[in-house]
């Protein structure tokens, strides 16, 4: 290994054309009880703190706050809030939707953190506004964030 400083941009190393890798994202011991719940049970989960009594959703293994290990596992419930939104009019190749897509910030009562996910209406939503989760027919799921199939507005 050398310890020189590269001083010129041209003189680092480089790879022309794409790298190709194959990677694996893991879900972690949190994530994984996380989407077991969803899928197996229809339950948001999250993680609380013994010592500040902060729940974390999604779930983590230790309290950001104070690093305490998080044990409890409680049901935070299907409704929530919007925090903030984005109305996406693109796909990621960016050719027009034909019909625009909603992302929210879905927080629940009680809980730091939240879920971002799909938005039922397009001409109603608004921060503040109290939606649901409407989850996909146990049948479906596959432990993932999708087993959610959208928020809806809470009439």
């Amino acid at each position: 290994m050398s310890l020189e400083k590269i001083t010129n941009p041209f003189n680092a190393r480089h790879w022309i054309g794409d790298m190709e890798a194959d990677y694996v994202y893991t879900l972690g011991v949190a994530g994984e009880r996380f989407f077991k719940e969803l899928k197996e049970n229809g339950k948001i989960m999250g993680a609380k703190c013994p010592c500040c009594g902060i729940t974390f959703v999604p779930p983590k293994m230790y309290c950001e706050k104070c690093f305490a290990k998080l044990e409890e596992w409680v049901d935070v419930g299907k409704k929530g809030v919007v925090h903030t939104f984005s109305v996406v009019t693109v796909d990621v190749n960016g050719s027009k939707l034909d019909k625009p897509v909603i992302y929210a910030l879905i927080k629940f009562e009680g809980t730091y953190g939240g879920l971002i996910h799909k938005i039922d209406k397009t001409n109603t939503v608004h921060i503040g506004m109290e939606v649901e989760a409407v989850l996909k027919p146990a049948k479906e799921r596959t432990a993932s964030i999708n087993d959610i199939a959208y928020f809806k507005p809470i009439k």
